[in-house]
């Protein structure tokens, strides 16, 4: 769980994350879940993945800056990971409350992981991160 500020999770708030998360990652609100200034719930593509926002006061706090504290999200396919980050980049041409970590790929020998760090209005940042296993 994440806490934030109650205003956050009122409805316009509430309407700038659904549009984000769900537009740019697929993510959808569980709105049974949803209480107005106090909780929003996203469902990760499954009931059992998700992420909980909660109203707190003082709300969590995270350095400023990216990468900074964050949490990951695996893709599958490089075209997936690619057309992710396609979006964000889209979103923050027209919000530029969006904040993007330039897309990196790290060469670890038999693996490359392809990453960029994310944060949209959260204290946390994701990182969204594809596995490259290469022949041996």
């Amino acid at each position: 769980a994440m806490s934030v500020p109650a205003d956050l999770l009122d409805e316009l708030g509430r309407a700038d994350l659904v549009e984000f998360f769900g537009e740019v990652f697929g993510w959808h609100e569980l709105p049974t879940m949803t209480v107005d200034r106090k909780r929003l719930i996203f469902s990760l593509f499954s009931y059992d993945r998700f992420v909980f926002l909660i109203a707190d006061d003082p709300p969590m706090a995270c350095p400023p800056g990216l990468p900074g504290d964050h949490f990951g999200v695996q893709v599958d396919h490089l075209d997936e990971f690619e057309t992710m980050v396609a979006r964000v980049e889209a979103f923050r041409d027209r919000d530029d409350r969006v904040e993007i970590h330039p897309y990196e790929i790290e060469d670890h020998g038999m693996l490359k992981l392809h990453n960029v760090y994310v944060r949209f209005l959260l204290p946390m940042s994701i990182e969204v991160q594809y596995f490259e296993l290469l022949d041996a």
